[in-house]
C-alpha cells in the first residue's frame, strides 16, 4: 500500500484543500484509497463519538466506506492537553492509531493520512506530526503558503522536526500564491529549495472564491435562525455591508456576492439591497444573503418580496456590529456541501501539482 502524510507549515496555508485535490487524483490513479485524520483538533458528534471535521468532510465528499471512527481515531476535546499533561498515558494514543492504521491498510491501494497543522503540532501530548508520521511509517508532504523568504524559512523550520524524527520529506506544495506574482515566486521558490534538495511538487496559484464562507457557514458560526431562501445557503460571500448608511450611498456599496447585516425595520436598505436581483438580466450587483440583527422580524410584505428573490434570510440577537465583527473574525472551514470549492480544488491540484511524480517517489 502507498500511503502520503500530509502536513503544513503553519494555519490556514490550505492544507484541507490541496488534500482534498489530491485524494481525488489518487481516486484517479488506485483503486482503492482511503483518507486518516489521526489527531484532529475540530470535531463533531457522530453517535456520540467525537469525529474529526475534516474525517467528516472527506468520508461524505469521496462517499469512503470505512467507519468514521477508524478514520479519526483521536479527536481533542475541550481540557484534553491539560488532562494528558497531568494523567496522560501516550500508550493509550498510540494504540488507538496503529489499531485504526491497521484496519486501513489491509485492503487499500492508497492512503492519505492528513496532519494538524505544522510539524511540532501535538507535541504537548507526545504526538506531534512527525510522531504521527514516523508511526504509521509515511513520507511528507508539506503545505506552505506562497511566498520566496518566509515561505522557504518556515519549510526548513518543519523539514528540521521530521529529519529529527526519521520521516523523509517528499516535497512540498506551495499554495496560495497571488496570480500577479505567480512566475516570480514559481521560479525562485524553486531554486532556493533546490539548494536545500527539497523538490518542489506543485506551485498553486490564490483563488478568492476558495477563502470566502458560504452564507450556512455564517448562519452556523452566528448561530442564526433560517427566515427563507434555505436553497441559496451555499451561496458565497465576498463581502459584507452594515446597513447604517442611506440607500441612495448604498448602491455603489454593493458587488457580488455581498452579505447585508441590517435590523429589519430598515426598509429603505432592504429595498435598497434586493435592486440587483430583481433586476434580472440586467442585474448589476447580486445579494448572497441577508442577515437580520437584533432580532428584530421584517414586515410580512417585505418578506414577501424577500422570498420572491430566493435570498437566504438569517436572523440573530446580536446588533449589527457584533455581526459584522464575528463574520470578520471566522474561520471558513469547508463542508461536503461546498461543491463548487471541492470541484475546484480537485482542478487546481491536477493542473498544478505532479501527481504522477509524486507516485513515483513513493
Amino acid at each position: 500500500m502507498k500511503k502520503v502524510f500530509i502536513a503544513a507549515t503553519r494555519q490556514n496555508d490550505g492544507k484541507t484543500l490541496v488534500s482534498l485535490g489530491l485524494l481525488y487524483a489518487f481516486q484517479q490513479r488506485f483503486k482503492n484509497v482511503s483518507y486518516m485524520k489521526p489527531v484532529g483538533q475540530h470535531y463533531k458528534l457522530i453517535k456520540e463519538e467525537k469525529i474529526d471535521k475534516d474525517a467528516v468532510l472527506f468520508r461524505e465528499a469521496f462517499g469512503i466506506e470505512d467507519k468514521y471512527s477508524t478514520l479519526s481515531p483521536i479527536a481533542v476535546p475541550r481540557g484534553f492537553t491539560e488532562d494528558y499533561i497531568l494523567n496522560g498515558n501516550r500508550d493509550d494514543l498510540v494504540a488507538k492509531i496503529t489499531d485504526a492504521y491497521e484496519i486501513l491498510s489491509k485492503d487499500k491501494d492508497f492512503l492519505l493520512i492528513e496532519g494538524t497543522g505544522h510539524a511540532g503540532v501535538g507535541s504537548v501530548f507526545d504526538l506531534s506530526n512527525a510522531d504521527v508520521a514516523k508511526l504509521v511509517g509515511a513520507k511528507v508532504i508539506l503545505i506552505a503558503l506562497g511566498g520566496v523568504g518566509r515561505c522557504i524559512d518556515e519549510i526548513i523550520l518543519n523539514k528540521a522536526l521530521f529529519d529529527i524524527m526519521g520521516v523523509e520529506l517528499l516535497g512540498v506544495i506551495i499554495n496560495k500564491v497571488k496570480r500577479d506574482k505567480y512566475d516570480k515566486v514559481n521560479n525562485l521558490v524553486r531554486k532556493g529549495l533546490a539548494r536545500h534538495n527539497i523538490p518542489v511538487l506543485g506551485v498553486i496559484p490564490f483563488v478568492n472564491m476558495l477563502t470566502k464562507p458560504s452564507v450556512k457557514l455564517l448562519k452556523d458560526a452566528l448561530k442564526a435562525e433560517v427566515l427563507s431562501g434555505e436553497d441559496g445557503l451555499q451561496n458565497v460571500v465576498e463581502k459584507c455591508v452594515i446597513g447604517d448608511m442611506l440607500p441612495h450611498d448604498a448602491l455603489d456599496a454593493f458587488s457580488v456576492n455581498t452579505v447585508l447585516i441590517v435590523p429589519a425595520n430598515r426598509e429603505g436598505m432592504i429595498m435598497t439591497a434586493l435592486c440587483g436581483n430583481v433586476l434580472g438580466a440586467d442585474v448589476i450587483y447580486c445579494v448572497s444573503g441577508i442577515v437580520f440583527t437584533s432580532g428584530i422580524q421584517p414586515h410580512k410584505k417585505i418578506m414577501n418580496l424577500v422570498e420572491h428573490t430566493k435570498i437566504p434570510v438569517l436572523l440573530v440577537q446580536d446588533d449589527s456590529f457584533t455581526v459584522a465583527t464575528k463574520i470578520n473574525n471566522m474561520l471558513v472551514k469547508l463542508s461536503s456541501e461546498d461543491s463548487e470549492k471541492i470541484d475546484k480544488a480537485k482542478t487546481l491540484i491536477e493542473n498544478y501539482v505532479d501527481i504522477d511524480r509524486i507516485c513515483e517517489k513513493l
